[in-house]
């Protein structure tokens, strides 16, 4: 009898065990990843992909700090977030031998200053935060922060969702540092934002390129990928890299502690860095490309679109947030007070 209970127990634990190895559970940005990607890899591996998201850095770490620990294996934070993970070791060092097709990775995106030698994160996609408008509506050039405070904009602009980068284009705009911490310059900051809060129509990190489709607004400061879409679909849209500055940021492959479908991460990982799984998801959602072989696959319309194909000067130019620690208390009190 006791055999028959040992041997029962057994077989549920090892069943249990199979069911997590054939899943991987996924904390991603959203609008990121087409679902077909998703799909073919579960026809493909078998793995089962549980896929969650988020808006921002901000709401990326909120998620992460509620879980349980072994909650997520694969999370995708950008640059001063991942900086931020390693030191509160919530996220563990790649075992890269387990990457067939790390070597497709353009090393001009490796050892970054967030992770100088990539021991914690590998890029996925790179970001950078641009001005499009229409330029019927604008009736001249916009090439500055300073100019969306034209009372003629009243109602008419989307602004991304996100306070670091907001917070961080009124300090731009005053001549300061996007990653400032000073109270006064911060300030400053909140009085900019507050004399463009008129002009604001809404903001929107999820799907900012539709208020420019639909043209309930004229203006907007989003993604560079959403731009690139909204300018496939609407004529007469121009976008421009601010002169004060503007930010650029590189999303990553990281895995969590205590993940618990590590080998799935990597499989999933290894995938991703296939240059036509690549391809289907620059077509989808066109951010700079960090893969080599991909690049190669890409239309035209892609590389000669200085919104969706990043020139790499403009790259080099462009400023990275980063982890202020506990100033981030200072951003919050901003934006509350733009929000």
């Amino acid at each position: 009898m006791k055999k028959i209970i040992i041997l029962s127990i057994l077989i549920l634990l090892l069943s249990g065990c199979g069911s997590e190895k054939n899943e991987v559970n996924i904390l991603n940005w959203s609008s990121y990843i087409p679902d077909e990607v998703l799909r073919d890899f579960e026809r493909e591996t078998g793995i089962k992909v549980n896929y969650n998201t988020y808006s921002s850095n901000e709401e990326c770490l909120a998620k992460l700090q509620a879980a349980k620990s072994g909650t997520y294996d694969l999370v995708f934070p950008s640059d001063y977030l991942v900086e931020l993970l390693i030191q509160k070791e919530m996220i563990q060092k790649l075992d890269k031998t387990k990457l067939n097709n790390i070597d497709n990775l353009n090393t001009n995106y490796l050892n970054l200053e967030y992770d100088p030698n990539n021991e914690y994160s590998l890029p996925f996609l790179a970001a950078s935060v641009v001005i499009i408008y229409d330029e019927d509506f604008v009736n001249g050039e916009i090439d500055s922060y300073d100019d969306l405070l034209n009372p003629k904009y009243k109602n008419n602009i989307v602004l991304l969702d996100d306070q670091r980068i907001i917070i961080g284009m009124a300090l731009l705009a005053l001549g300061y540092d996007m990653n400032d911490t000073n109270d006064e310059h911060l300030e400053e900051a909140k009085e900019w934002l507050l004399t463009l809060k008129p002009n604001i129509k809404a903001f929107d990190s999820d799907s900012p390129k539709t208020f420019m489709i639909t043209k309930e607004t004229k203006i907007g400061v989003i993604w560079n990928a959403e731009a690139g879409l909204a300018m496939n679909e609407v004529d007469g849209l121009k976008v421009v890299y601010p002169e004060e500055g503007f930010n650029i940021s590189v999303d990553n492959f990281t895995i969590p502690v205590n993940a618990k479908n590590l080998d799935n991460a990597y499989k999933f990982i290894d995938y991703i860095l296939r240059a036509d799984v690549m391809q289907k998801i620059i077509e989808d959602y066109p951010y700079k490309n960090m893969n080599l072989k991909t690049q190669e696959l890409l239309s035209d319309t892609y590389l000669n679109n200085i919104a969706t194909n990043i020139p790499d000067d403009y790259f080099k130019e462009g400023i990275f947030v980063k982890n202020i620690d506990d100033a981030i208390v200072k951003y919050d009190k901003v934006w509350a007070s733009i929000k």
